[in-house]
C-alpha cells in the first residue's frame, strides 16, 4: 500500500556540477526536494521506488545498484540507486536520466532508510496503463513509498527547450493544483496528447503515481512551483 509520495523534478540541472556556474538558480528547488525525501523517511516505508520518465533503453524496472552518469551532460559523476544490489549487473543497463537525478537526490539526503528500485516509464505511456502500473507498485509492499521525477511544460517561455506555447502555464498550473491537493481524477485526466505537444516529461509519471494513491487517503502539499528555465519545475509531497 501507498504510504506516501514526494514529486520533483529531474533536469539534470538539478545536479549543481550539471548546473556549474548557474546551479544556484535552482537552490530552492533542491531544498524542496530534500525537504520531500523527509516526508518519505518519516512514512518509515518498506519499499521506495523511484519513477521518472525514460526512453525506449531505460524503460521498465531498475534493480537497486544500477549506475546512472552525468558524462553525457559533460560532468565526470557517477550514482548508484540505492544502497545494496549487485553493482556490477548496473553497466549494461545504465539509469536513465530522470532515475540518475533521483539518484542523486537520494544519495544528498543520505537514504538508508528502505531498499530502492526505480521504473522507467515511456512519455507516451496511456493513462489507464499508467494507473495500471501504479496499482501494481503499490501493492509491491505493506508500505510502499514513491519518489516521482517529472517535469512540467518545456514550453513555458520564448527561451524553453520547447519555445513559447501559450497553452503550457495553463497545463502547469492544472498539474500543480492537482498535485497539492493529491487530486486523483486531475491527474489522470490530464491530456496525453497536449502533454506531448507540450513537452510534458511528467504526466506519465503522475499518472502512474494517481494508480498508487488509489484507496490510501493521502493529503497533499506544494513545496516549490517555479519556471526558472522556460520549464515548469513542482516538488510536492503526499503522506
Amino acid at each position: 500500500m501507498l504510504v506516501a509520495a514526494a514529486v520533483c523534478p529531474c533536469p539534470p540541472l538539478l545536479v549543481p556540477e550539471v548546473a556549474a556556474g548557474a546551479a544556484s538558480e535552482l537552490d530552492a528547488a533542491r531544498t524542496a526536494c530534500i525537504d520531500a525525501l523527509g516526508v518519505l523517511a518519516a512514512a518509515r516505508p518498506d519499499l521506495l521506488i523511484v519513477i521518472g520518465p525514460a526512453d525506449v533503453d531505460g524503460r521498465g524496472p531498475h534493480p537497486e545498484g544500477n549506475q546512472g552518469s552525468f558524462k553525457g551532460f559533460g560532468v565526470d559523476l557517477d550514482v548508484r540507486l540505492g544502497l545494496g544490489g549487485d553493482l556490477g549487473a548496473s553497466v549494461e543497463r545504465p539509469l536513465p536520466p530522470s532515475l540518475a537525478v533521483g539518484a542523486w537526490l537520494l544519495a544528498r539526503a543520505d537514504w538508508a532508510d528502505a531498499p530502492v528500485e526505480g521504473l522507467g516509464v515511456g512519455e507516451t505511456l496511456e493513462a489507464e496503463r499508467c494507473a495500471n502500473a501504479g496499482r501494481e507498485l503499490a501493492a509491491r509492499a505493506d508500505r510502499v513509498a514513491l519518489l516521482v521525477m517529472g517535469d512540467g511544460s518545456a514550453c513555458r517561455t520564448l527561451k524553453a527547450p520547447g519555445y513559447l506555447d501559450e497553452r503550457a502555464v495553463s497545463f502547469d498550473t492544472e498539474a500543480s493544483r492537482a498535485l497539492a491537493a493529491a487530486d486523483l481524477a486531475a491527474l489522470s485526466a490530464l491530456d496525453e496528447s497536449l502533454a506531448y505537444e507540450l513537452k510534458v516529461a511528467g504526466r506519465a509519471p503522475w499518472q502512474v503515481l494517481a494508480g498508487a494513491a488509489e484507496g490510501a487517503g493521502l493529503s497533499g502539499r506544494l513545496l516549490y512551483e517555479g519556471a526558472p528555465y522556460g520549464v515548469g519545475y513542482m516538488v510536492a509531497t503526499w503522506f
